[in-house]
């Protein structure tokens, strides 16, 4: 009787509380009506198939589309993480056209997708580090530099880089930031704000003919730090001439002989490379540092760009220092967002 007081009569007279085995049978029986008995599911399909497997074929082995034609190969890797939207597109068409062979095969692609950038979908923040740094590319064209620093200022940053300082504007960001940061330096387009002290600033050679990247000391409380602060030309597709990115390779191999030949140990790179960390054309960077959002963050933490981020092109990696979180900042005027992350600087003696 007390059993019966927690069920209600249905028109059936049965119980009021299907059991959810019952209705996922159902759900399946609706997805494969019309499946059981036709042969011609295995052969159905085979277009869709295939194309599941090139795709497959792209993200396992982009490293070796070719870049003799139009920089394909780096085109493709800067937006590699959205060829996943094809998976969901295969797998509805394969459910429409019915093809057991096209379902099977999709499979291939969302397991490559998982392996090349599952890791990014979970939180791998740990919290901890002794130092906060910034980067952020203000847009030369900014219409309201001094609310652009005190936003980034917000996050705070103890090191704050800044891209793309029109000259014109450069007191506006001095004095928006001096309450903030006793110490700065600017070299040619960029430039660098601390809360400690800055020596040993430089321009770095990027083999471009005018002054966009720069190198410091930060003598914070945990030790001292080699801060570059860097941006890379930049990119244009162009339907006559594809991926046109030679500059910024070229600037990319000089900036990573300066970092190669950085004397001391823990060493952070800020800025706006005008490329994602799966271009190969940034290996002489890239395969001596680790990217913060990819150690630590959550999320692709796209930042380009800021009214729909497709790309993360502006990067804080680090060489020494350990990474422990790392994250994406509001959106400002400009037309990419700032980005932050925390980090622990390591001794000899670690």
């Amino acid at each position: 009787m007390a059993q019966q007081a927690y069920m209600t009569e249905t028109d059936n007279g049965g119980s009021g509380h299907e059991p959810r085995t019952s209705r996922l049978q159902r759900l399946i029986d609706a997805l494969t009506r019309g499946w059981r008995g036709d042969r011609r599911i295995w052969r159905r399909g085979l277009v869709l198939a295939a194309c599941a497997v090139i795709l497959a074929l792209v993200m396992l082995a982009h490293a070796h589309i070719p870049n003799a034609v139009g920089n394909l190969g780096s085109l493709v890797e800067t937006f590699l993480p959205w060829l996943g939207l094809f998976i969901p597109l295969l797998l509805l068409l394969a459910l429409y056209r019915k093809s057991a062979t096209a379902l099977i095969a999709t499979v291939l692609p969302a397991v490559v997708w998982m392996n090349l950038f599952g890791g990014l979908l979970t939180d791998k923040t740990t919290g901890g580090g002794d130092l906060t740094v910034a980067t952020h590319n203000v847009n030369a064209e900014n219409p309201d530099p001094s609310g652009t620093a005190r936003e980034v200022a917000a996050s705070g940053a103890d090191v704050l880089a800044l891209e793309e300082l029109k000259a014109s504007a450069v007191p506006a960001y001095e004095k928006a930031l001096e309450s903030t940061y006793r110490y700065h330096a600017v070299v040619g387009t960029v430039g660098l704000w601390s809360k400690y002290p800055l020596s040993d600033v430089e321009a770095v050679d990027i083999r471009l003919g005018w002054k966009r990247a720069m190198r410091a000391t930060v003598t914070a409380p945990a030790g001292q730090v080699a801060v570059y602060v860097a941006h890379l030309p930049s990119v244009r597709v162009k339907l006559e001439a594809g991926f046109t990115a030679r500059q910024r390779d070229k600037s990319a191999d000089a900036l990573g002989e300066a970092i190669a030949d950085e004397p001391l140990e823990n060493v952070v790179l800020l800025g706006d490379l005008n490329g994602t960390m799966n271009d190969r054309a940034l290996n002489a960077v890239t395969s001596q540092m680790r990217s913060t959002q990819g150690a630590v963050g959550s999320g692709f933490g796209f930042s380009w760009p800021a009214s729909f981020p497709m790309a993360r092109i502006d990067q804080i990696m680090v060489k020494g220092a350990e990474p422990e979180s790392s994250w994406t900042l509001p959106q400002t005027p400009s037309d990419h967002l700032p980005i932050a992350a925390r980090v622990r600087l390591t001794t000899g003696q670690d």
